[in-house]
C-alpha cells in the first residue's frame, strides 16, 4: 500500500510542477531513470549486466594508481537542489578521491528505487524513511546509510491573510483543504486534529486554485509550491508537518544489505564522499546548480537558488553541526516506526538495530 502511496506523491509533485512553469523541472520526469548527462545509458558495474557504451564526457578519473569502482546512484526525482550534494561530490572530486566513479541516474514517476537497490540494479538509491520501513516489512533487504533532510519538507500551505499560526489553526478555521488522505503524514494529521471542519478535496498538484481562492489550503513541499505561489503574486504561508511530530528523514541514501556485507569499505567511501559533497553544496551550490540546470533545463537559475536556500535549514541543523551531515539516530527511526504502526501502515515494530546495521 505504501509503495503506491509513495509513487502517488511523486506524481503529485510532478503535476504540481507541471502546472507552474517556474517548477517545470518535474516536467522532465519520465517513467524510467534518465542518464545524468555524463552517459546516455548505465555504465557497467559489479551489480548489473553490461550495457551500451556511455556517450558524452565521463566522470573525472581517480588519482593515478588508485583503484576505481564504478557504482550507480538512483535518484527518486529529477536533478534539483534536493540532490545538490551528490552532484557536488562528483564535480568537486569527492567521489574520485574515494576511488569511486559514480553514475547518477535521474528519477521519474513510478521508478521503484527501493526495488532497484534491493535487486542489485543500482548500488545506492534515495528514498524516504517511511518507505524504507515499509519496504523492509515487505522483505526488501535494504539499509539506510545517510539522511540528507533532517527535517521533512512536507508542509501545509495556506494564505498568510488568514492569520493561521500553525496547521491546527488551518484545520480549525474551515475552508478547503487539498490533500491526499492516503499518505502517512495526512493520516497522521487527520488522526491528531480531525478534518471535520474543513472541506477535503483531492490534491490536483497545481497552485492555480490556491492563488485564486483565499479560503484554499493545500499540501506542499516547503521548498517548492510556496515559492511558485509567491512568484504568481499570492501570499503563501507554509507550516511544516514535522512541527506537529511526524518527521521522517527524507532523501535517505540506501544500499542493499548484501553490498554492505560484501564490501563495507565501498559503502563507507560513498558515505564519506556524500558528506563532503553536501558540505561543498551548502557552502556554495553554484557549480552543482549549473550542472543540474543543464540536465533540468525547465528549471530557471533563480529557482535553483531559491530552492537551495529554502532547504538549507532542513539539512543543516544543530544536530548535524555536532554529529555531522546525514546523521541518523535510533530514536528517530524508532519513533517513526511506532507512528507507522499506530497509523496501520506497519503491522508491527521492526527490529531497529537490524535496520541500522550499516548506519555510519
Amino acid at each position: 500500500m505504501h509503495s503506491r502511496d509513495s509513487r502517488r506523491l511523486v506524481l503529485q509533485r510532478l503535476a504540481s510542477l507541471l502546472a507552474v512553469p517556474l517548477f517545470a523541472p518535474a516536467c522532465s520526469r519520465s517513467p524510467s531513470p534518465e542518464g545524468d548527462g555524463r552517459s546516455s545509458g548505465p555504465s557497467p558495474s559489479p551489480s548489473s549486466a553490461p550495457s551500451p557504451s556511455p556517450q558524452g564526457s565521463a566522470p573525472a578519473a581517480p588519482a593515478q594508481g588508485a583503484p576505481t569502482a564504478k557504482v550507480k546512484l538512483a535518484l527518486n526525482w529529477v536533478p534539483e537542489p534536493e540532490f545538490g550534494g551528490f552532484y557536488a561530490a562528483r564535480e568537486s572530486g569527492a567521489f574520485t578521491k574515494e576511488g569511486l566513479e559514480v553514475e547518477i541516474l535521474g528519477g521519474g514517476a513510478g521508478v521503484p528505487v527501493v526495488q532497484m537497490v534491493a535487486g542489485g540494479q543500482v548500488d545506492f538509491g534515495l528514498s524516504g524513511a517511511d518507505e524504507v520501513l515499509t519496504a523492509r516489512a515487505r522483505g526488501a533487504d535494504v539499509l539506510p546509510l545517510f539522511a540528507v533532510f533532517q527535517t521533512s519538507p512536507q508542509a501545509i500551505m495556506t494564505h498568510e491573510s488568514r492569520g493561521a499560526k500553525g496547521i491546527a489553526d488551518i484545520l480549525a478555521s474551515g475552508g478547503t483543504l487539498a490533500i491526499e488522505p492516503g499518505l502517512p503524514y495526512a493520516a497522521y494529521l487527520k488522526k491528531k486534529y480531525g478534518f471535520n471542519k474543513v472541506k477535503v478535496v483531492p490534491y490536483d498538484g497545481g497552485v492555480a486554485r490556491f492563488v485564486a481562492d483565499k479560503g484554499f489550503s493545500q499540501q506542499c513541499f516547503i521548498t517548492a509550491e510556496p515559492i511558485a505561489a509567491k512568484r504568481k503574486g499570492s501570499d503563501p504561508a507554509a507550516f511544516l508537518v514535522a512541527s506537529e511530530g511526524f518527521n521522517p528523514y527524507v532523501v535517505v541514501v540506501i544500499t542493499r544489505a548484501a553490498l554492505w556485507k560484501e564490501n563495507p569499505e565501498r559503502v563507507r567511501a560513498f558515505v564519506r564522499a556524500t558528506r563532503e559533497g553536501w558540505r561543498t553544496y551548502l557552502h556554495d551550490p553554484t557549480r552543482a546548480n549549473e550542472v543540474m540546470a543543464k540536465l533540468n533545463t525547465a528549471m530557471d537559475a533563480e529557482t535553483f537558488v531559491a530552492a537551495a536556500e529554502a532547504q538549507r535549514s532542513l539539512i543543516e541543523t544543530p544536530e548535524t553541526k555536532e554529529k555531522g551531515l546525514g546523521v541518523m539516530t535510533r530514536e528517530r527511526w524508532e519513533t517513526l516506526a511506532k507512528q507507522l504502526v499506530d497509523l496501520g501502515v506497519l503491522e508491527k515494530m521492526p527490529p531497529i538495530d537490524d535496520l541500522l546495521a550499516a548506519a555510519l
